[in-house]
């Protein structure tokens, strides 16, 4: 039997709990101060008011006004949408003619709050509370036995009255809260990390969800104007679809070739090789062939700006500027420092899911790097984020940068293992000159060239020469040509 479920407001947070919290029972949402449990909080009363359910607002530690100046931030006005807010200290208890000068929450009797909220639930029958926060509960009762005793007859009295109930706490308690964690029939934890450089990274968790499924682990979310916005994690067995696996062209036949006919539809390919020696040209070089062929691309750029790649691709005969116009060409130029990898992840499937893109560049792996939290699970992301590639059937392209000039460092980390073709850029020396060279070193779905090719950038895009067979030290990284096979410069010097 189905239960019935209450939107949060949040579409990525329903999409976690695969439908939204079930109705009539209470959730515990704990984070730390400026996790946004309040925000939260006012997405799931005004969710509720928009489907015809009357919300209300419990507010223990702010006042009334600094609720509707939080809501006013992101463009809600409470009192036209007929929020209740009840602030349980109001500014006439705090008045001069009050018997005492100055109520602070501690000296109140816990009894009179736990009364007060009852009766304004008997007054305004609201199928939707949000009680905040609990650590000033917690501060009344002193006692552990006393709290949990006040908080499990508000239980019962919220059941009683078929009220589904956020209750939100600070993590004031030295351990955390496992008396109410037991209680509760869900549990949501808000945290927020924060990191040495760039802007503060906030996810969220389900440790338990009583009678749902839902999906584990760490969802990012950011908080801005406008409210939350949460990333559920990627799953890519739950996007499965059928496509017809081919190849398309690079839209340059000898590199084509040397790719055993092209790049793989549902493969993903990595460029790599060290800086300036052509691979974002040439990832450029393929998303204009996939536009000339009537498909949509998705460029997600980290490294350079827009007002040096597209006139760079226009000045070697790439028009892009009239595809994004008609929108078949979504660039997108990202900040590192700004962007979190579930963020990013969620934003390349609405391209793929609601846009119709066929063809996907990342553009450099190297400062996708700088937007984890920790290196150690950007393998684990990225797998995840190309199986899902693979699996709708989209044509991805990697670019990793190698460390040095001539690309003999290291690299950041080591994801071939993950691609389907390699395609490595080197420079080499010849003739006085410091030339380029293309090879594909692997290919999971062709059987791709062993040779090495003479590359490189023309007015009319990219070009690849014929096979040299001459060459030494390719493998060390600083390759030199002895060769006398012709040169593209040979020709240029006739």
């Amino acid at each position: 039997m189905s239960q019935n479920r209450s939107s949060t407001g949040i579409p990525g947070l329903d999409d976690i709990l695969q439908g939204g919290l079930p109705q009539g029972h209470l959730y515990l949402f704990e984070g730390e101060p400026g996790t946004g449990k309040t925000t939260l909080g006012l997405h799931f009363l005004l969710a509720g008011l928009a489907a015809g359910e009357q919300g209300l607002y419990v507010t223990l530690s702010e006042t009334a006004a600094e609720l509707k100046d939080v809501a006013r931030s992101h463009g809600w006005d409470l009192d036209v949408a007929g929020l209740d807010v009840f602030e349980l200290v109001s500014p006439d208890d705090l008045s001069p003619e009050a018997e005492q000068s100055i109520i602070h929450p501690s000296e109140l009797e816990l009894n009179q709050t736990v009364q007060g909220v009852m009766a304004r639930i008997e007054a305004s029958r609201p199928q939707r509370v949000v009680f905040d926060s609990l650590s000033e509960m917690r501060l009344l009762a002193q006692d552990p036995l006393r709290y949990r005793r006040q908080v499990l007859a508000l239980k019962h009295f919220f059941a009683r009255h078929g009220c589904t109930v956020l209750m939100l706490d600070d993590l004031s308690a030295a351990a955390g809260d496992m008396q109410l964690r037991s209680i509760a029939h869900g549990v949501v934890w808000l945290q927020q990390l924060v990191g040495e450089y760039g802007a503060d990274k906030r996810f969220l968790r389900v440790p338990k969800m009583r009678g749902i499924a839902f999906r584990s682990g760490e969802h990012d979310f950011t908080l801005k104007t406008g409210g939350l916005e949460v990333f559920p994690r990627l799953v890519a067995a739950e996007h499965h679809k059928e496509f017809t696996p081919e190849n398309v062209s690079t839209g340059n036949e000898a590199l084509d070739v040397a790719l055993g006919g092209g790049l793989g539809r549902g493969s993903n390919t990595l460029f790599v090789g060290p800086s300036g020696v052509g691979k974002t040209t040439t990832a450029i070089a393929c998303v204009y062939a996939a536009l000339q062929r009537g498909e949509k691309a998705a460029y997600y750029l980290f490294d350079e700006g827009l007002g040096t790649l597209i006139p760079r691709a226009k000045s070697m005969g790439y028009e892009l500027e009239s595809e994004m116009a008609a929108g078949n060409f979504l660039i997108n130029a990202l900040d590192p420092a700004e962007v979190t990898p579930g963020e990013f992840a969620t934003g390349v499937r609405r391209a793929v899911e609601r846009d119709g893109v066929r063809t996907v560049v990342i553009d450099s792996l190297n400062a996708y790097l700088q937007a984890m939290p920790g290196g150690k699970f950007l393998v684990l992301q990225m797998h995840e984020l190309l199986t899902y590639l693979n699996q709708r059937g989209v044509t991805t392209i990697l670019v990793l940068g190698q460390h040095g000039i001539l690309g003999q460092g290291k690299l950041d980390i080591d994801l071939s293992y993950l691609s389907d073709a390699v395609l490595l850029f080197r420079y080499f020396e010849a003739r006085g000159n410091l030339l380029k060279a293309v090879s594909v070193t692997k290919s999971r779905t062709n059987r791709h060239a062993t040779t090495i090719h003479e590359f490189r950038l023309g007015e009319h895009g990219i070009e690849v020469g014929v096979a040299l067979t001459d060459f030494e030290g390719v493998v060390s990284g600083v390759a030199t040509y002895t060769g006398r096979t012709a040169l593209f410069g040979d020709a240029d010097v006739a």
